[in-house]
């Protein structure tokens, strides 16, 4: 962790098309390239959702990237990001995906 640069946490969920295509592989392989660890998961109403942990500036690169980009067939129509807070440790030793 840089020093100065806080870690952060952030629930989100993505609705739009984002199941059935491979929306929480790409997740997962974003999130262990920027080097923050969390989940995701598809929920039963058709939206995928999950946490975020890291660095602030990584997290938000992330939020970024569910936001705007998302896996090469997906369509998402809203992302919507809740209880961020900072964090003195991480929770989680990767990034995983929940079935």
């Amino acid at each position: 962790v840089m020093s100065g640069e806080g870690l952060i946490s952030v629930d989100y969920e993505i609705f739009g098309k984002v199941q059935g295509v491979w929306f929480r592989k790409y997740t997962q392989a974003e999130g262990t390239k920027l080097g923050i660890v969390g989940w995701v998961q598809n929920t039963e109403a058709g939206t995928v959702k999950g946490q975020l942990q890291g660095p602030r500036s990584k997290v938000e690169k992330m939020q970024e990237w569910l936001k705007c980009t998302g896996s090469p067939k997906s369509r998402i129509d809203e992302a919507v990001f809740k209880n961020k807070k900072t964090t003195e440790s991480l929770e989680y030793s990767s990034f995983s995906i929940i079935e």
